[in-house]
């Protein structure tokens, strides 16, 4: 990062690192000219930072390719770790992953909220994004710049940090870790939970809980 100017451009504050963006927003009410422009990005396989309920996450659309290899390679994460989804409402899991009774009867109880429930992917879903397996992760965030963000197209949702390393709780602290890696930071400040989510694997038999973290009581008193 050789090069740092702030300036305004209308009534909105631009912080560029190289080619890299950070516009402020507010989660709970989010900008829709902001949204559309990250949208933009997206869909020219660049990658947006955004805030969750949770975390911040890396976003790429889902159906590029180029943008979902990116994600890895900024995180320095390994092709054979899947990466879970971010999804708008309820409705459009029936686009992404199959769901039986039970599955159903669960993220209609947990969404949204701090939770990625795994469940067994649809022909749609790209290998890359699932490590070759058949399983995908399901995220719908307590969180409605996220939701918005969501909206036309799935997201990747994986937080924004180098594998293996502590979790940022500010866009600031992303910058520090990821550089310019990510094209357009959306900052909306911290996080709700500041805590990873809580996942539940539902492919199997019974429930198994993959990892602990923001919800976890919650999703107890369910299963």
């Amino acid at each position: 990062m050789n090069s740092r100017d702030i300036y305004f451009e209308g009534t909105e504050l631009f912080l560029e690192v190289n080619l890299m963006k950070i516009l402020k927003i507010n989660s709970k009410n989010p900008d829709p000219d902001i949204i559309t422009q990250a949208k933009e990005y997206l869909k020219q396989g660049k990658l947006v930072i955004y805030p969750t309920d949770t975390v911040y996450g890396i976003a790429a659309d889902i159906y590029i390719e180029k943008g979902v290899s990116k994600v890895f390679t900024s995180k320095r994460r390994s092709i054979n770790k899947p990466l879970s989804l971010c999804l708008a409402e309820l409705e459009s899991i029936n686009d992404v992953a199959f769901m039986d009774d039970e599955t159903e009867t669960l993220v209609e109880q947990l969404f949204p909220g701090p939770f990625t429930v795994i469940m067994r992917k649809k022909k749609a879903i790209s290998p890359l994004l699932t490590a070759g397996t058949e399983k995908i992760g399901i995220r719908i965030p307590d969180n409605k710049l996220s939701r918005d963000l969501a909206s036309d197209f799935p997201i990747t949702s994986t937080s924004a940090n180098i594998s293996g390393l502590n979790v940022p709780e500010s866009p600031k602290e992303v910058v520090k870790q990821l550089g310019d890696a990510a094209d357009l930071i959306l900052d909306a400040g911290i996080c709700k939970y500041g805590l990873h989510s809580t996942v539940v694997d539902m492919t199997e038999e019974h429930p198994v809980v993959i990892r602990k973290g923001a919800g976890y009581e919650t999703l107890m008193k369910f299963i």
